[in-house]
C-alpha cells in the first residue's frame, strides 16, 4: 500500500486525466494512504490482545486481503480511465463495483470481529483499553457511512438504467466545486466527511491518550494526568465528544449542507458539543484533584 501511495502521488502530477472533477489518481492515493494508517493501527491493536490472538490473526488477514482486492479494482478502473465507485455504465463496470461492495462488507465484518475481541480483552491500562475499544466502535460507525453512499439519488431514480447509482455528495452532483486534496463538496453535503472522521477515530483517540501521558511526564504542573482514573475519565469524555461530532457531521451532510456552510441548528449543536465536552473535561480534572487532596489528607492525619 505504501508503494501504491507513492505511485499514485506521482500519477497525480504526471497523468493529466480528470475524473469526477479531480485528478484521476487522487482516489487510489487517498485510499492507499488511509489503508496504510488503518492497517498499522489494527496491527497494533491486535498486539494488545492477551488472548483470542488466533481469531484476531484470521480477522486481520481477511481485512488485509479484502483491502488489497479493493485497491486492485480501484487501480484497474483508473488504468481504464473510468470511475470505480457507483459505476453501472457497462456489465463489466457493474461487476467490478459489485465485487468492491462485497469486499467492503467482508472488511467491515472483519473489523467488527476485531472490535468484539478488543471489547472482551483485559488490557492493563484502563484508559488505553477504553480508548482502543471506543475508537474501534466509532470507526465501525464511520465505515458504515459508506453504505449510505450506494443509495440512488432522486436524479438517478428519475432516469432509466442510469450509468451511475449512488453518490458521495448530497443535494449536489459529484464532481462539482470541492476542497483541495480531499475533494469534499463545498456547495452541498458530503458523506465522505463523516466517513473519514469516524474511521480515523481509530488513530486520533489513542494518540490523544498518548499525548496526555507524555504531557504528564514532561510538565510538573500536569502530573495529575498520570493518574489512571483521570486519564480514563478524559478518555471517556473525548470519546463521547468525538462520537457526537461524528453524528453531527453525518447529519449535516444528509441535510445537504457543506462543511463550511452550516446553518444555525448545526452551529448550535456544535456549540453544545464544545460546551458539554469542555465542562465534562474540567469536571473530571476538578473531581479527581479534590479526591487526590482528600486521600493525601487522610494519609497525613
Amino acid at each position: 500500500m505504501g508503494v501504491l501511495a507513492l505511485v499514485s502521488a506521482v500519477g497525480i502530477f504526471v497523468d493529466d486525466r480528470i475524473l469526477v472533477g479531480v485528478p484521476i489518481w487522487t482516489k487510489p492515493f487517498k485510499f492507499s494512504v488511509s489503508f496504510v494508517a488503518y492497517g498499522l493501527t489494527m496491527a497494533w491493536m491486535l498486539s494488545l490482545l492477551p488472548r483470542g490472538r488466533r481469531a484476531g490473526w484470521w480477522a486481520g488477514t481477511v481485512l488485509t486481503v479484502t483491502s488489497t482486492i479493493e485497491m486492485a479494482l480501484i487501480v484497474l478502473q483508473v488504468i481504464r480511465g473510468t470511475r470505480s465507485h457507483f459505476n453501472q455504465a457497462t456489465p463489466f463496470d457493474s461487476t467490478v463495483f459489485a465485487i468492491m461492495g462485497a469486499t467492503v462488507v467482508v472488511l467491515w465484518l472483519s473489523a467488527l470481529v476485531i472490535a468484539v475481541l478488543l471489547l472482551r480483552a483485559r488490557i492493563l491500562d484502563r484508559a488505553m483499553a477504553w480508548a482502543v475499544r471506543l475508537s474501534s466502535l466509532i470507526a465501525l460507525a464511520g465505515a458504515a457511512v459508506g453504505f449510505l453512499m450506494v443509495r440512488p439519488t432522486p436524479e438517478q431514480l428519475a432516469v432509466e438504467n442510469p450509468p451511475v447509482i449512488g453518490a458521495h455528495s448530497v443535494g449536489v452532483p459529484d464532481g462539482g466545486p470541492s476542497l483541495p486534496v480531499t475533494g469534499w463538496a463545498t456547495t452541498g453535503g458530503d458523506l465522505r466527511i463523516a466517513h473519514f472522521f469516524g474511521m480515523h477515530a481509530l488513530q486520533l483517540l489513542p494518540l490523544l491518550l498518548i499525548a496526555l501521558t507524555a504531557l504528564a511526564t514532561r510538565f510538573p504542573t500536569l502530573t495529575r494526568l498520570s493518574d489512571d482514573r483521570i486519564r480514563l475519565r478524559l478518555t471517556l469524555t473525548a470519546s463521547a465528544a468525538y462520537a457526537a461530532t461524528f453524528l453531527l457531521l453525518a447529519w449535516q451532510a444528509l441535510r445537504g449542507q457543506a462543511l463550511f456552510a452550516p446553518d444555525g441548528t448545526t452551529l448550535a449543536a456544535a456549540g453544545a458539543i464544545v460546551l458539554l465536552g469542555g465542562a465534562a473535561a474540567a469536571l473530571s480534572l476538578r473531581t479527581s484533584a479534590t479526591a487526590t487532596t482528600a486521600r493525601a489528607e487522610e494519609l497525613t492525619a
